[in-house]
């Protein structure tokens, strides 16, 4: 059993059972478990109000004035690490800030000879360039010219061809002896074959002479 001491004296400590735990009671001090007061049960606690307006001009005059203090801050810091810098090398820090400008100089004079360099080169590649597109140029208006030639050369012949081929054509002067020459030579189309081409098996030949 929990028994609760109210005043904490050796006597009362002695006088209580050994087996009892001793708590000790603590005034203005309420446990988790321990219920609410009678007096608060039906307050709601509501917060305070707070003006949108005053809301806003706290927020920004507080950024306003976290930015001026982080700026103040820095400067302070700078002004103290270049001043211990300054301790530190002294001498050195000017020596140092010729050689820096030096190798600046020297940079600058290399990048220009450098650009000057990458100037012809690009000029080189693109004098390149353009004598082989006008060498690629001249080449196709060639082949086009061989090919136009060409097809000139094989259109003429063919047109020889059939101004040959037309010498033979049946017209009204000499269709009297070419219908001669086909009843003097009769051909005949109507014969059988084998699977090697060879002619097996021949009709004959019927001619009957029209007599006007």
């Amino acid at each position: 059993m929990f028994q609760v001491i109210t005043r904490s004296t050796p006597v009362i400590r002695l006088l209580a059972p050994r087996g009892a735990v001793l708590v000790e009671a603590v005034r203005g001090r309420k446990t988790r478990t321990d219920p609410k007061a009678k007096s608060k049960e039906g307050r709601i606690k509501t917060p305070p109000p707070v003006d949108p307006v005053e809301m806003v001009v706290l927020r920004e005059r507080f950024t306003e004035y976290d930015l001026i203090m982080r700026a103040l801050r820095l400067e302070f810091k700078e002004e103290m690490l270049r001043k211990r810098y300054e301790e530190e090398v002294g001498s050195l820090a000017e020596e140092r800030a010729k050689q820096e400008a030096e190798e600046h100089r020297s940079l600058m004079t290399w990048n220009q000879e450098e650009n000057l360099r990458m100037l012809k080169i690009r000029e080189l590649r693109v004098q390149k360039e353009v004598e082989a597109a006008e060498v690629k140029k001249t080449e196709a208006a060639i082949l086009r010219e061989q090919a136009m030639e060409s097809f000139v050369k094989e259109k003429g012949e063919e047109i020889m061809r059939i101004q040959e081929e037309a010498k033979s054509f049946i017209n009204l002067e000499n269709l009297d002896q070419r219908i001669e020459e086909a009843l003097d030579n009769p051909k005949n189309y109507n014969f059988a074959i084998d699977k090697d081409g060879r002619v097996v098996k021949r009709t004959v030949l019927q001619c009957r002479l029209l007599q006007t």
